[in-house]
């Protein structure tokens, strides 16, 4: 496979804030963004595979600044890096008031996102190579995020299998 560069998986998506995707402070329902992220992190990568694709992980996202009912928010993706099979997303996220054209960055995440065959197997994608000074930055410091990713999810396993299903507190929870 050919290398890509990274601005080949550009995505970008825009969306009017209604008052259906807001709380009860008329700010941008937190689920909503982060399923805004993952929406297009998965635009992004399957532009760079060319294939079918899973969210493996999502790193922390960082509310940053609310984005209020009637803004607008714009979300801009594109691979950092990529693995055998894995591909890491930056995604940025900018609210903007229609109105003053006032714009802040609202949210910043890394996804890893793995592409898959039509067994949904994870099958290889193209290397990335960056280009621009912010995709070289976002580039020199991919592998050791993909380090502490692999930890961060070997704690996980491990949580898992020490909880299990059950509550710990009680193994035959009043809830089952």
């Amino acid at each position: 496979m050919e290398p890509k560069p990274s601005v080949a998986s550009l995505s970008v998506k825009n969306s009017h804030v209604l008052p259906s995707d807001t709380n009860g402070h008329g700010t941008l329902f937190g689920g909503q963004l982060m399923a805004y992220i993952d929406d297009i992190a998965a635009i992004s990568a399957t532009r760079h595979a060319r294939k079918l694709v899973v969210t493996a992980s999502i790193d922390s996202v960082d509310f940053l600044h609310p984005v209020k009912e009637g803004d607008t928010i714009c979300l801009e993706a594109f691979v950092t890096y990529a693995h055998r099979t894995s591909m890491e997303v930056f995604v940025k996220a900018v609210t903007e008031n229609l109105l003053t054209g006032e714009r802040k960055v609202c949210a910043n995440a890394f996804i890893t996102m793995v592409a898959i065959d039509e067994n949904s197997q994870p099958t290889t994608v193209p290397e990335v190579y960056p280009e621009s000074e912010e995709e070289k930055w976002l580039y020199r410091e991919a592998e050791e995020r993909m380090k502490m990713r692999r930890e961060r999810r070997k704690v996980a396993k491990e949580m898992s299998e020490r909880f299990g299903t059950a509550f710990p507190w009680n193994e035959t929870s009043r809830f089952n």
